[in-house]
């Protein structure tokens, strides 16, 4: 089994080496230029970028031909492929594979619609390329990662919304009128839809990293033993201060930290601070 997903999840390069994970790169367009994410730009460069121009990115997904070419390429060496993609509800991506999926012959492709985005899918995609390193079925692996998209939950914030909101991406959650009231949101992504929605709000950037553990006490009880992920948009500071508050809260079982690629930093620009978490008890087994 081959495992291909997008460069929307966040792994790292040394991630998808080791695992032989194929991903195709969302692509960015600013300034007359088109880029790959995670490519030609990385992260730091795309930042800088982006606060040295007034002009603001535009995002493209992949295209049903990209995906047909790496499909072909894939099947000349094994025809079971797992395609495992951000979500539906934020992006096209998924339904690009899915139109590819149809249109090359051999190839037997089961698409996984992650409704997360970031390292909140990332851990699907990884644990997808460990199971299958170590043998196991598509149907178990497909049980596994249904049981680890139930289980993850993301939480963000952000110091400026006019990213999200020239993007399009919270015209339901009124982003104008937060952003000119300076009002700072906390954002979630619903686990039934895979779209934004609002899970709080503060009238400074500081407060509303601090009310992330707060929130998330809705659903887990403080003292609740966490699996923990800090992504963020070129704000490592930013990520401290929210590691710091989580520790008052929880037992966190942190992975590393991520920068938040330029595919999703073009709707966010620098700041985005947020963490990716499960409860320990709701996750599965894992290999």
């Amino acid at each position: 089994m081959q495992i291909v997903t997008d460069s929307g999840t966040d792994l790292t390069p040394s991630q998808l080496q080791a695992l032989n994970i194929r991903q195709l790169p969302l692509k960015l367009s600013i300034s007359g230029k088109t880029y790959s994410s995670g490519v030609d730009l990385d992260p730091e460069q795309f930042y800088n970028l982006i606060e040295n121009t007034e002009d603001m990115p535009i995002t493209s997904v992949p295209s049903p031909g990209d995906f047909i070419e790496i499909y072909k390429d894939l099947v000349k060496t094994d025809p079971e492929i797992l395609s495992i993609h951000i979500s539906s509800g934020l992006s096209g991506t998924f339904n690009a594979a899915r139109m590819a999926s149809t249109m090359v012959p051999g190839a037997d492709v089961t698409l996984v619609d992650t409704l997360n985005l970031s390292a909140g899918s990332g851990w699907q995609v990884e644990a997808a390329a460990k199971a299958a390193r170590q043998g196991w079925n598509k149907e178990r692996i497909l049980e596994m990662i249904k049981k680890i998209r139930l289980a993850t939950h993301t939480i963000y914030t952000l110091p400026d919304l006019k990213y999200l909101i020239a993007g399009g991406r919270i015209s339901h959650l009124k982003g104008l009128l937060a952003s000119l009231l300076g009002i700072k949101p906390l954002i979630g992504v619903d686990p039934e839809t895979g779209k934004y929605t609002e899970m709080g709000k503060s009238r400074s950037f500081f407060k509303a990293i601090e009310a992330i553990p707060a929130s998330i006490t809705k659903l887990h009880a403080p003292g609740t033993e966490l699996r923990v992920q800090i992504g963020h948009a070129g704000n490592p500071s930013g990520a401290e201060r929210l590691k710091e508050a989580m520790n008052k809260v929880f037992k966190c079982d942190w992975l590393p930290d991520i920068s938040i690629g330029p595919a999703l930093g073009a709707h966010t620009g620098r700041g985005l601070v947020g963490v990716i978490y499960a409860a320990k008890s709701a996750l599965p087994a894992m290999p």
